[in-house]
Order: structure tokens, then sequence, then C-alpha cells
């Protein structure tokens, strides 16, 4: 058996995190493996590849990336750009993976079925800090490793329609009439849309985009109807800070939103969850159950639950994870994260210590590391990965020393049950979370760029976690 400093830290996912922890590694000399779902670097990004971040390129690119990109010789894009997922994808992702000295860490088509320790299960104790990790593919083969970085993101997991965290009635039977986040409204998928009467539900900023390509199609495409649904008796979150948000093309985001609610162009439900589907005729009847607890229907052609995304930790049952019993996170990270305090503006610096499990060697990271809360951004993921990789190097100096400095959303209230509804950023509201104290740790986030959200590509502001 290999010693455990000779083994390669395994890290999960090719996206923008899982990429800047191999170039951390990398940079530290360690050896590495990233195992990749998908065909290719940015698979999930892919998925969203029209959707425009609201952060600009300066934000977007991991200080260790950038390092190895500019030794090759990469021509960096104007700092002050924002791109669509596609153009992150093509012009940073793609080339930091394809770079020689981390195109041989990469492989693709390499789905992770479970982690482990070699001939220890979850009740050993005995030797488990000293025993490689097991990590095996879903095509059978295992790999030994020193570490675990699992950077393999939420985007295969969306959260359910049902506001109890269940499916609605007949979610599961409503087939390809019910669409999640971010569908291509006016590229791919615009014939599913036009001329049909969509209802959007959720108050994040991929339904604030969906409502936005979907107004633009409207005005166009006659007969096109839009609903938009949230559980909260106002909209005020998604409609966010406006010209008190940091990045202007986040704060434009729900200016432009409420101006077609205003004028009539996207037909708002407040305080409503959704309670049934039931398909007929192609067309699906929708109940939205008040808050009062009134019921009202709904008949339309499609249905996008834009309702944010979860954590699966299935891949890890036999370690020994402690996972905070809201959120999903560390128990550590948990309260510093928790959106009824924090917006994305406010998550205070995090590293190694905050993402650290009773099971030593393994940390998740990126959006992944955040479970249900929905106010990460690439930056912090950057950060975590320089942390957690600087204390795989026995740095401890560097892995201790996280700094983050996010914008502010300019939202600095909202109700906390507000946060089911959507999938980014929230405001923070005064009350303490029941059950738990106030926030430890470091004082001082979306998606995956140090601040990246995204916008529908024809619209040039807006934002959406991505990841």
């Amino acid at each position: 058996m290999n010693t455990m400093d000779t083994l390669p830290v395994v890290v999960i996912g090719a996206g923008p995190v899982g990429l800047a922890a191999a170039a951390h590694l990398h940079e530290r000399g360690l050896p590495c493996t990233v195992l990749e779902a998908g065909d290719g670097p940015g698979a999930a990004v892919r998925q969203w590849g029209h959707v425009r971040l609201f952060s600009p390129w300066r934000y977007d690119i991991d200080p260790a990336a950038r390092r190895l990109l500019d030794a090759a010789g990469w021509t960096a894009p104007d700092p002050e750009v924002l791109p669509t997922g596609a153009e992150f994808v093509a012009d940073y992702l793609r080339p930091l993976a394809e770079l020689p000295s981390l195109r041989p860490l990469l492989r693709y088509d390499a789905r992770v079925e479970a982690i482990s320790r070699v001939g220890l299960d979850r009740l050993r104790t005995a030797g488990r800090d000293t025993t490689p990790f097991l990590v095996r593919l879903a095509d059978g083969e295992e790999i030994a490793a020193r570490a675990v970085i699992d950077a393999c993101g939420t985007w295969g997991t969306p959260n359910v329609l049902g506001a109890a965290g269940l499916p609605a009635r007949g979610e599961r039977e409503a087939g390809d009439l019910l669409e999640h986040a971010l569908p291509d409204v006016l590229g791919a998928a615009r014939d599913r849309f036009v001329g049909r009467h969509t209802l959007v539900v959720g108050a994040g900023h991929s339904a604030a985009n969906t409502l936005l390509s979907l107004a633009e199609l409207a005005a166009t495409g006659p007969g096109t109807e839009v609903t938009w649904a949230v559980r909260s008796a106002s909209p005020a979150r998604t409609y966010g800070g406006g010209d008190a948000d940091a990045l202007p093309a986040r704060g434009a985001l729900g200016v432009r939103l409420r101006a077609h609610v205003d004028a009539g162009r996207v037909r708002l439900l407040t305080g409503c969850a959704v309670h049934a589907l039931t398909p007929a005729d192609g067309r699906l009847t929708v109940v939205v159950r008040h808050a009062d607890g009134s019921a009202e229907t709904v008949t339309v052609d499609r249905v996008v639950a834009a309702t944010g995304f979860r954590p699966d930790h299935s891949i890890t049952t036999e370690l020994r994870l402690d996972l905070d019993p809201v959120l999903g996170a560390t128990r550590a990270l948990a309260p510093l994260i928790d959106p009824n305090e924090h917006s994305c503006g406010t998550v205070p610096p995090h590293g190694v210590d905050e993402l650290a499990h009773p099971e030593p060697g393994y940390h998740a990271v990126g959006m992944k590391s955040y479970g249900r809360a929905p106010t990460f951004l690439m930056a912090t993921g950057y950060e975590q990965v320089r942390s957690v990789v600087a204390a795989l190097a026995g740095d401890w100096a560097a892995a201790r020393d996280v700094r983050l400095d996010l914008p502010e959303t300019g939202v600095c209230r909202s109700n906390p049950d507000d946060t089911v509804d959507g999938d980014d950023c929230c405001g923070a509201p005064t009350v303490e979370p029941a059950g738990r104290g106030p926030a430890t740790g470091l004082a001082g986030g979306l998606l995956a760029a140090p601040l990246s959200l995204v916008t529908v590509d024809a619209a040039p502001a807006g934002g959406c976690c991505s990841g």
C-alpha cells in the first residue's frame, strides 16, 4: 500500500472551485486527481451558458489559476466585462483545464459513487486518520487518496416545488411540463414558452432571470403570458437593493423585474405556496395555498421551479460527517452563512477550520459546503480551497489567514421565511435563528466566482447563483 504522503488528493468536480483547488494543489506541489462526471470542464456551467454573470471578470478568476494561466501566456478577458456562462467556460475554465500542468490531472466521465476508508467502515476508529480514503467510481474502479476535496456542487439536485420541502402533490407526474432553473427561454427552449402561459415559482435570481426572459419573449410572441408566485408577502427581497447594490448588474435585475410587474406584464402572486399540480390535455392545473388558508387555481402550460438547490451527501454515508441539522453545512459554518441572518455580502471569511468534519481529510467546498444556504459566491469558494490546500500542505498560518471582501447587496433585511423560496441572496433580519446562539468564528457571498450571479444573455444586467 502507498503511504499517505505519496497518494493524490482527490478533487471531485471540475467546475470553477474544483479547478481552483487543482491549481492551488499544483502550486503547493501536492499530487492531485480531479474526477469530473461530465465530459469536460464546467459541465454544470455549460447548462446555463446562455446566462450572464452579474459579476465582472475581475471577480471571477481564482488567484492561483490566474498565476498558472498568466505563466502560460493566457490573454485575460477585460476585467470589467460580465461574461455569460458559455464565455466563462470557453475563456477561463477550458484554458485552465488544458494547461499542460493540469490536463494530466483531470479525468472526465468519472462519476464518484461512494467514498470510504480502505478496509474501514464508519464504525472503525483505530488507525482511521492514517488510512487512505477509498473513492469508488460508478464503473467500479477504486482510487486511494490521502484527502478528498468535494467540489461537486448542487446543480444536479434542485429543491422540490412543494413549500414544506416535500414535492407538491402531482409534482413527479408533471413530467416535462415542469422545468427546473434557468431554461433558455430566448434560445434553445423558445418554442416551449412562446405563445404559452408560464408560472415561475421562486424568489431568487434564477427566478428573476427567467421572468425577465419571459417578459421579453412576451413583447414579441403573441399569447405569451407570465405569472410569478412567491411564498413571502412581498417580493422586496427579489427586487434587491437597486442602486445600493455594490454590483450594479445585480441591483439592476430587481429594478427591471419590478417595472414589468408594475406594468402588468408579469402577474405576481404573493404569500402563496404550490400545493398540487394536475396535468390534463397538455396543460397543468396548479393549486396554490395562501397564508390565510385560502386556495387559488391557475392553469398554465409550463411551470419553472426556480426554488434553489440542496446538497447530495449520499456518496459520503460511510464517512463521519457532522452536519448542521438545518442547513446541511458543517456545524461551525452554519451560523456564519444562515440566510436568516446573512445576505451574500455579509458572510464572514471562513476556511479549513469551519469546513472541518470529524472525518479528517475530507472537505466539502463550494456550493456543496453551504448546504441549503443560498448565499454562496464564487469568491467564497476560491478562498475556501486556498485555505484547505494550505492546511493539507501543512501551512497552517496561511490556512487560517482567511480573508474575503464581498460587495454589499443593498438589502439589509428580509423575512426569514423567504429564504426557502429562492436560490440566492437574501437580507439579514435582526433576530437570532431559533436554537442557535450568536455566530462565532472569524468575523468579517454566490455561486461560484468570486461574486458570480447571472443574468439572461439578452439582458445586460441581472444575476443568479451559478456554480
